[in-house]
């Protein structure tokens, strides 16, 4: 298939049509070269929500599917959105690169490290144009400033990185296992994930709270606010990872942590995440944030401004160089483009699996109790561990990862 040309329409097929992907829907949309062909979900209400949307935007509806797989022949569709939840990023990525499509999929990348190997090597063998899904990397113009600053060498060096989650989470309440409703066909959403009863929490928006489909909060915003440092320092894998933490804070069934700290070494520098309805100490007029500390002086910095202390003042006046990255036309327009030049994003699966793979390691770290110990180059953990089991996920039947 012959790659469109740059005043040619681009035929988007939509997989996973929630609140996030019906949001990147109405994004694309946005777009004048964008045709929305088809739209799948197992939902039968998502997908005739956005079809109607579709509808409304082109004047023309969309081809409606609940099996991915058949979205996935049709040859006339250029590139794919991928908005399901996190347990089904992996396959629909995989099969769209092997059937020729570009491929959009949100963040986190994957839900496990193996399942974000399989994803990059498939981009990479069927030469697919790709991006992950994170707005704040792209859309807004702070994060660059700040990459800007740190590889300036004007904090001097950079030992230290603290990153800060405010969470603020609520309690979702215990209801009883149920009978799924009619309109969602709940072995499917499941997928490769063990089969569990159903229970309104654990499906749709709430799925990210247990561990069967998702890693919670931390995964969630770590591909928010740990891609600033990957960014700016160039970050490859940890060395080692530990984690502590736990549900503490809200009485629900939920399972994944509300309270949480992660220590990552890499080397030359030590990195900290922290989950906790106030974020960081001393910074919690900053919210979640980020905080570069540095030999001359420490940089704080949440999605959409940073600030500067020096020998333990705010120094507002403190030189910062003069921008030099270009700004981003968005994560959607860039990816289109991208789609047209066939060049790579700046947010492709190569780089989305890096950042989401320190995320993941984190995880491993708080769900086996263990320090973890990484060999990148093999990908594997090192030693004994009960993290072995977690790297790659065993999937249910009759879903294969190929």
């Amino acid at each position: 298939m012959a790659a469109p040309g740059a005043s040619d329409k681009i035929r988007v097929g939509f997989i996973g049509l929630g609140g996030q992907g019906t949001g990147r829907l109405n994004e694309f949309l946005k777009h004048p070269d964008v045709e929305a062909v088809a739209v799948c979900d197992v939902d039968q209400k998502h997908v005739e929500r956005a079809a109607g949307i579709v509808e409304k935007a082109r004047g023309v509806k969309p081809e409606i599917f609940h099996d991915y797989r058949k979205l996935l022949e049709r040859k006339d569709i250029d590139a794919v959105m991928v908005g399901t939840p996190d347990h089904w990023h992996a396959l629909p990525t995989v099969q769209a690169c092997q059937a020729g499509k570009d491929v959009f999929v949100e963040k986190p990348l994957c839900y496990s490290i193996g399942e974000g190997r399989a994803m990059a090597n498939a981009a990479q063998k069927h030469s697919r144009v790709t991006q992950m899904g994170n707005h704040i990397h792209n859309d807004l113009p702070n994060y660059r400033r700040v990459v800007e600053m740190v590889q300036s060498g004007k904090l001097g060096k950079i030992n230290r990185v603290y990153c800060a989650m405010a969470s603020g989470e609520k309690s979702l309440g215990k209801p009883a296992d149920t009978a799924p409703p009619p309109e969602l066909d709940y072995d499917f959403w499941q997928g490769p994930a063990p089969k569990r009863p159903y229970n309104p929490n654990r499906s749709h928006f709430t799925y990210r709270y247990f561990w069967d489909y998702s890693s919670g909060y931390f995964i969630d915003f770590w591909c928010h606010y740990a891609d600033v440092a990957y960014w700016a320092l160039d970050l490859k894998a940890p060395k080692n990872v530990s984690a502590a933490g736990g549900r503490w804070l809200v009485d629900d069934n939920a399972e994944t942590p509300d309270t949480l700290e992660v220590l990552y070494e890499y080397p030359e520098l030590v990195l900290s995440w922290t989950l906790h309805p106030k974020g960081r100490p001393g910074y919690e007029h900053m919210g979640s944030c980020v905080i570069f500390e540095g030999t001359e002086a420490t940089l704080v910095t949440n999605y959409n401004r940073n600030e500067i202390w020096a020998k333990g003042k705010l120094a507002p006046d403190f030189p910062r160089p003069e921008p030099s990255i270009p700004n981003s036309p968005g994560h959607i327009r860039e990816f289109l483009d991208a789609v047209k030049s066939r060049k790579p994003t700046t947010c492709n699966i190569d780089y989305g699996y890096r950042l989401t793979k320190g995320g993941l390691l984190g995880v491993i770290a708080f769900r086996t109790g263990e320090r973890i110990y990484w060999d990148d180059q093999k990908e594997k953990i090192i030693g004994k561990s009960k993290g072995h089991d977690l790297v790659s996920r065993k999937y249910r039947k009759p879903w294969k990862l190929s």
